[in-house]
C-alpha cells in the first residue's frame, strides 16, 4: 500500500512541476573558420535558464584545431582584453566555467556546467582565434 502511495504522489509531482525542473539544457556549438581566415562560434541558442546545461561542441573546421572555454562575465557587455604579447585572453584572471579543448578538425567533444543566472562568452582561446572572431555572447535567466 506504500508503494502505491509513493507512485501517486511521484506521478502528481511529475505532472504539477515543470518539464524544464527535470530537464537539463543542451546547446549545439558549431567552431568554424581557418588560420588566417574569419573564424566563428556558432550556438543553436543563446539564452537558456539557470541550472545543469550541456555544450555538444564540434569542430566543424576543415584544418584548423579549436577548443571552447565558458567564462562568467562581471557584468552584461563586459569585453574580455586580449593579451597583445601571447596573442590569447589570460585565462588565470577571469571565472572560467569549463572548456573542451584541444579538438582536432572534424573532432566533437562535449561539456556539462551548472549554470547561474548572468552574462558569459564562449571563446576559442587558442592564439589569435579570439582576434579573428571566436567570440559568442551567451546568457543565463535566472
Amino acid at each position: 500500500m506504500n508503494f502505491f502511495r509513493l507512485a501517486v504522489v511521484s506521478g502528481l509531482l511529475a505532472v504539477m512541476l515543470p518539464a524544464s525542473a527535470f530537464a537539463a539544457e543542451t546547446v549545439s556549438v558549431q567552431l568554424v573558420g581557418e588560420r588566417g581566415g574569419q573564424m566563428a562560434i556558432k550556438l543553436d541558442k543563446t539564452e537558456v535558464p539557470a541550472g545543469e546545461v550541456t555544450f555538444e561542441v564540434a569542430n566543424v573546421a576543415a584544418n584548423t584545431p579549436h577548443e571552447m572555454v565558458v567564462i562568467k562575465l562581471d557584468k552584461p557587455g563586459e569585453m574580455l582584453k586580449v593579451d597583445p604579447a601571447k596573442n590569447r585572453i589570460d585565462e588565470k584572471k577571469l571565472m572560467s566555467m569549463g572548456e573542451v579543448s584541444d579538438l582536432k578538425a572534424g573532432q566533437s567533444g562535449k561539456l556539462t556546467v551548472n549554470l547561474k543566472p548572468g552574462s558569459y562568452e564562449l571563446i576559442c582561446n587558442i592564439k589569435g582565434h579570439v582576434a579573428a572572431g571566436m567570440v559568442a555572447m551567451f546568457t543565463v535567466k535566472g
